[in-house]
């Protein structure tokens, strides 16, 4: 019998030890990249590399949303600043879905370069961009910074009886529509850069702008999709990343982004964020960090050194340029003036006479920068949101020829290794290198039993488990891999895991799915396990891994599944979802639902109760067993 401290260590190092396993994974991968990068040392094949890095990055975005209709743009109101003035701006980047923005326009005649601000994950957006936006005004600059979907005036489940989000904040909205994005094939960054593609179509088209004088600057998210517009649109001339130029040599297993940050098959595809800087050679990149940032300035010289060896190539190793700051996430002076001084040289000259010396400006509270009354485009512009507009290219499902087949290529299964059982513990390693813990409850009698395997998220033995094998039953309980997770953000779940998974192109419900079956070898093998009796019973997402294992491999005879999710496309029905990232298999949407792999199944016995919706709420439907009061 486990103590109960045993319990406590048993729980404390699962997560961690996958985290260990997956950044080894990630590190081969690296290490693969390597001699691709090395291999360059003219211009040919620098332009060769990075025609080929364009592609795989495209490929992993799930490529550019086609769509370049009318912004329909239009001004709401004005500030007029000593030296610029701010116009409040609301256009739609695609039917009905309005972005919101402040356009930084300098008193002085004629056209001005220009630079984009996309934000950082502030939940007030926009309004966060004000230092660095009226100070490059005052020198010269258009400046348009404008809202991120989930942020600012585009809360995603927006509830005006609250004023707020029922979602959480910026970071896990976006998490919200990354999922539902992974399971239709695509990336939550292909949103994010399309509304980045679509605001760059409102300032170059401005009558005040020098079209060929864009730049494009910003800071934690925002110098992510600074990154991303820079290196894949090449009207961008100049750049500024802040806060988050790394390398996954040291990003992978620590501060891993959110959805538009991490795209799947990233590493896997022999890419590092290196790639980025190096796709916008020779034309000017300055990155800036912090000293004390989670993005390290460690990780951020491995980009550095990378991409300064690039320039020097092409003979413009003064076109790249790093700044490290003090203190923590963000852009405090020394940086900002960086920021101004490298605009100025490159994509100058702005004012005559500016130079890159901060100057003071009023700062609003974020109610004066409003674009919309209320404060919401929802509520203001019935804007859709954007599980609509990824709801809207929802594939319909074609019939496949045979979802059991599709499910063993999937899940790749292969026996456990290295198993080894010490009183009622079996470890086991189901990947190479990986090491999982099973816990064995023999059946209260002599001779051969049937058997069950309980998906759990840990080791405790239930009252239901030990009754199951008193009645005569072998009791093998899981966990599968990286489980018990840590305690995550409000909806989320495991999105951490996956979304490591995914950026080395491996996929968390199949790997656990793998892990199920790897139970099943263990009880097959058993001599007291009858192996033509083995059933298996999980709740919740685990029943999803579940339904695939047992579509893969008729050795489960039956499966009980409880308060399991009853559909993958059921999670595009609204805004919100519970953990539905633990259960995302990119482009599943497209192939199959869990009724078919209930189909697959058969004639085997799956019995569901109390089928739910995402949020976990009882979906009242035909065909499922329901329990009552007490049971």
């Amino acid at each position: 019998m486990l103590t109960l401290a045993a319990f406590a260590l048993l729980a404390s190092t699962p997560f961690n030890d996958l985290t260990a396993w997956l950044d080894r994974i990630a590190q081969s991968q690296l290490d693969a990249r390597q001699p691709q990068i090395d291999a360059v040392h003219d211009r040919a094949s620098a332009q060769a590399r990075s025609a080929e890095a364009r592609t795989r990055i495209l490929r992993s975005l799930g490529g550019f949303i086609p769509y370049d209709g009318p912004l329909n743009a239009r001004t709401t109101g004005t500030l007029e600043e000593s030296g610029y003035r701010i116009e409040k701006i609301v256009f739609e980047s695609l039917p009905r879905y309005f972005v919101t923005g402040n356009l930084y326009l300098p008193d002085s005649p004629g056209r001005h370069p220009a630079v984009l601000v996309p934000m950082g994950h502030w939940d007030e957006g926009k309004t966060a961009a004000q230092q660095i936006a009226g100070n490059l005004a005052l020198k010269g600059f258009v400046v348009f910074a404008f809202d991120p979907v989930g942020q600012g005036e585009r809360l995603q489940a927006y509830d005006w009886r609250v004023g707020s989000s029922l979602g959480g904040g910026a970071t896990e909205q976006h998490i919200q529509s990354g999922a539902l994005a992974l399971l239709e094939g695509k990336s939550f960054a292909r949103y994010r850069l399309h509304d980045t593609r679509r605001a760059l179509d409102y300032l170059a088209g401005r009558a005040e702008v020098d079209p060929d004088r864009l730049g494009a600057t910003g800071c934690s998210g925002g110098g992510t999709l600074t990154t991303y517009i820079a290196a894949l649109d090449p009207r961008i001339k100049v750049a500024v990343s802040s806060c988050y130029m790394n390398s996954y040599r040291l990003l992978f297993a620590g501060p891993v982004g959110d959805s538009e940050q991490s795209l799947p098959n990233f590493l896997s595809a022999g890419l590092d964020q290196t790639d980025f800087v190096e796709l916008f050679a020779p034309k000017p990149w300055l990155i800036t960090s912090t000293e004390q940032d989670f993005f390290t300035p460690a990780g951020a010289k491995i980009v550095y050194d990378e991409a300064r060896r690039w320039y020097t190539i092409l003979g413009a190793e003064d076109r790249i340029k790093w700044v490290i700051g003090p203190g923590g996430h963000g852009t405090p002076p020394v940086v900002r003036e960086a920021v101004y001084d490298w605009f100025l040289r490159w994509l100058g000259p702005g004012r005559p006479g500016a130079d890159a010396k901060e100057q003071p400006i009023h700062l609003h509270p974020d109610h004066e920068l409003r674009v919309s009354e209320t404060g919401q485009v929802s509520t203001d512009f019935d804007s859709r949101e954007l599980y609509e507009i990824i709801r809207d290219e929802l594939p319909s499902i074609p019939n496949s020829s045979d979802i059991s087949a599709s499910m063993r290529t999937l899940i790749g299964h292969h026996a456990p290794s290295a198993i080894h059982r010490t009183g009622d513990l079996i470890s086991f390693e189901p990947d190479p290198g990986l090491q999982i813990t099973a816990r064995l409850l023999p059946a209260a009698t002599a001779g051969r039993h049937p058997a069950v395997l309980l998906v759990q998220s840990d080791l405790e033995a239930s009252e239901h488990a030990t009754q199951l094998a008193a009645a005569g039953n072998t009791v093998l309980l899981l966990a599968p891999r990286g489980l018990p997770a840590p305690a995550t953000i409000r909806f989320s779940g495991d999105w951490i895991t996956n979304a490591r998974a995914l950026l080395v192109g491996r996929v968390l419900p199949a790997m656990r799915a793998h892990d199920i079956l790897c139970g099943i070898d263990l009880l097959a093998e058993m001599p007291e396990v009858d192996p033509t009796q083995i059933r298996a019973t999980a709740a919740d997402t685990a029943g999803i891994w579940l339904l695939m294992a047992a579509a893969a491999d008729s050795r489960i005879q039956s499966i009980e599944l409880s308060r399991t999710p009853y559909s993958l496309r059921a999670a595009f029905n609204n805004p919100l979802n519970r953990g539905l990232y633990d259960a995302v298999v990119p482009g599943a949407v497209a192939a199959w639902d869990l009724v078919d792999l209930v189909k697959a199944i058969a004639p085997r016995q799956v019995t569901w109760t109390d089928p739910v919706d995402w949020m976990r709420n009882l979906a009242v439907l035909p065909g499922y067993r329901y329990s009552t009061f007490g049971n």
